[in-house]
This record gives structure tokens, C-alpha cells and sequence, in this order.
């Protein structure tokens, strides 16, 4: 897998949200992390026709869970995006992927919690599709395609090793995620 650079931007201005999800404000990035406000991300799963889903191992040097697995394809929802348009950005960013004609179908949205950092979490679904992907290395430090039981496993015997938002995403909602591959 090719490799692309792209950089996080400590003062990349966010949406604050209320607990119903409605916009109250903006923030940069670090006040919001600093001070736990509510804001807005997504999540991707991709998965392949053979029902194998794809990993990423999120960058040491992100600011949160570091050198963590995480779902395909993660990131914040910038101040004025909605959500699908910070998915697809996000697609680009994470993976180098910029082909539309797949397209993203939303599966659920996770409260904002201190299990999600607290983010309300857009998560879609993209697939099948085996990839080829171009990995950003300040994003991701490599990805892997994994059968499910695979995840169970390593959310149950090593969870600090898996980002918190994804191992609240398996654990309640892993059987409605595979019911759609």
C-alpha cells in the first residue's frame, strides 16, 4: 500500500454541539479536546466481498489512542461540514481514496460520550471493495483486512490496544454491522 503526508492542524476549528447534536458554537481542535466539548466525528467501516473488514493502526503521534486499532477510516467533522461530506473528505485524507461512485451508506450515530471522546459519531459503511488504498503516514501507521471473530479477539484479549470508540462501536452494534456486508 502507497503512502500519502498529510498533517492535523491543532487549530482546526470545529462545530461545539449541544447534547441533542445542534451546533452552539466553534472551537478550535485543542479547546475542544482540552475542555470536552461535544463535537463531531465519522467513522467508515470498509469491508471486502468476502466479509473481511479493514483496519487501520492509527499513527503514534495522534492525540488520542495512539498506535491503536481503529475502523477503516476516522476523523472530525470540520466547523460548517456535514457529515457525509467529512467522510468522503476523511476517505481521501486517511486512505487516498477519492472514487464517489461507491456510495457511503450511513449505519448509526453514537451519542457523544467519554467512551467517543466525546463525539457524536456518524458511522458509515462503504463496500464491498478490496481497496487499493494509499495509507497516510501521519494518519496511519498500516492497515489490515481481518474476519470479524479476529476483532472480537483482539478487543477481548488485548483492548487497550483497540480505540475506544470502535470497541463501544463492536460491542453494541457488531451484529447490525454485519448484517449489512
Amino acid at each position: 500500500m502507497n503512502q500519502l503526508a498529510s498533517a492535523p492542524n491543532a487549530d482546526e476549528l470545529f462545530d461545539v454541539v449541544d447534547l441533542d447534536d445542534r451546533v452552539v458554537g466553534q472551537a478550535p481542535r485543542r479547546k475542544v479536546h482540552a475542555q470536552n466539548l461535544l463535537h463531531r466525528a465519522v467513522h467508515v467501516l470498509v469491508h471486502d466481498p468476502n466479509g473481511h473488514l479493514f483496519l487501520q493502526r492509527r499513527s503514534v503521534s495522534k492525540d488520542t489512542f495512539p498506535g491503536c486499532w481503529d475502523s477503516s477510516c476516522s476523523g472530525h467533522v470540520d466547523a460548517g461540514e456535514d457529515y457525509l461530506t467529512a467522510a468522503r473528505r476523511e476517505l481521501g485524507e486517511e486512505l487516498g481514496w477519492h472514487d464517489a461512485s461507491l456510495p457511503l451508506r450511513p449505519l448509526l450515530k453514537l451519542h457523544a460520550s467519554p467512551e467517543t471522546g466525546y463525539e457524536f459519531i456518524q458511522i458509515f459503511l462503504l463496500g464491498p471493495l478490496s481497496g487499493p488504498f494509499e495509507l497516510n503516514p501521519e494518519e496511519i501507521t498500516e492497515g489490515r483486512w481481518i474476519v470479524p471473530d479476529e476483532l472480537d479477539i483482539l478487543i477481548n484479549e488485548y483492548p487497550d490496544h483497540v480505540a475506544g470508540a470502535l470497541r463501544l462501536l463492536w460491542s453494541q452494534h457488531r451484529a447490525e454491522i454485519l448484517a449489512t456486508f
